[in-house]
């Protein structure tokens, strides 16, 4: 039997079983099983599958926009569904969202509904939107068995589950630190460990052609907040740029040499929590090596050019001199 009929025969077999007390244990093992069954015809397959769509990550971040095909806008060709599966060129397309740190789910005006297609496609290739990667340590051991060690209450997976799905991935003796109340699905994917955690936002292209009425309508259609727009006559192109800058959670830093002064003009682009001992690393690798303080004006500090060490967590606009 090959490894499509023996997905096809754990499918069929999850949509006989009912879900409930009884059968989760079953249930989470059958995951497991398709999981690591999708992985290997994923290897399989992917061999032979032709070129990819390249692109070589530049500048601070990668945005890129997920669309049905009738609908795409920028960047990358649309996607149909089965889209992860191959149809359509599908998995390559979806590949480079992988890679991204944004990806904006476009969609027309008059399909609102399809927001829930696109999210299944991304997740199917590993892809999960606007989720955190499950608090889990799994830890390989020589012998003694799976010890199971949790801080939290477990209500979706019984011991017994957690240690089955992860003797389904081969591993029957070792630690597993459980910190957050995890479905069968996340424990699968910390086991996996190819998943890609990315964020989101809804871009609702065309809404010069409705009325706010049907905007009220499509949000209940989408479940969530959209930024709408309208590509053609530039309407909230502005808009949809401070949401992504806000959701990409950037700051922007200003540097300052001992004897000159600010460059405004250039700022310096970082995650939102990064040190000054990150500031030095992204102006060279080097560069971290001979820094010794700094002096920051800021948000962040007390006073205007405050000195500080290469630990301090520096400010949306702050402005930074590094002494070496």
């Amino acid at each position: 039997m090959g490894l499509p009929e023996k997905i096809k025969q754990i499918e069929e077999e999850m949509k006989k079983t009912q879900i409930n007390k009884k059968t989760e244990h079953h249930i989470g093992l059958l995951k497991a099983k398709l999981a690591r069954l999708h992985e290997e015809l994923e290897a399989s397959t992917s061999k032979g599958g032709g070129p990819a769509f390249e692109i070589r990550k530049g500048g601070d971040a990668t945005v890129v926009l997920i669309g049905l095909a009738d609908i795409q806008i920028l960047d990358l060709p649309g996607i149909i569904s089965g889209a992860s599966s191959g149809r359509g060129r599908g998995r390559r397309v979806l590949s480079v969202a992988r890679n991204a740190d944004l990806v904006l789910l476009v969609l027309d005006v008059f399909q609102p509904g399809q927001v829930q297609l696109l999210k299944n496609e991304l997740h199917a290739m590993g892809i999960r939107i606007d989720q955190k990667p499950p608090d889990v340590v799994i830890n390989r051991g020589s012998k003694g068995g799976l010890a199971l060690t949790t801080s939290v209450k477990l209500t979706k997976l019984t011991p017994a589950t957690v240690k089955g799905i992860v003797e389904a991935y081969g591993i029957s003796n070792g630690g597993i630190l459980v910190r957050e109340d995890v479905t069968d699905e996340q424990l699968i994917d910390v086991l996996t460990g190819n998943r890609r955690y990315v964020s989101s936002l809804v871009v609702l292209n065309k809404v010069d052609l409705v009325n706010e009425q049907y905007l009220t309508a499509a949000k209940k259609q989408i479940g969530s907040d959209f930024v709408p727009i309208s590509a053609e006559k530039g309407l909230n192109m502005d808009v949809l740029a401070d949401r992504i800058w806000e959701t990409l959670n950037f700051i922007r830093i200003y540097l300052k040499r001992p004897d000159g002064d600010a460059d405004f003009e250039k700022p310096l682009i970082l995650p939102a929590g990064s040190t000054l001992r990150d500031v030095c690393k992204k102006i060279s690798p080097r560069f971290v090596e001979g820094a010794k303080y700094a002096f920051v004006s800021g948000s962040s500090v007390k006073f205007t050019g405050q000195r500080v060490s290469l630990d301090h967590i520096p400010a949306d606009k702050d402005v930074v001199t590094i002494m070496r």
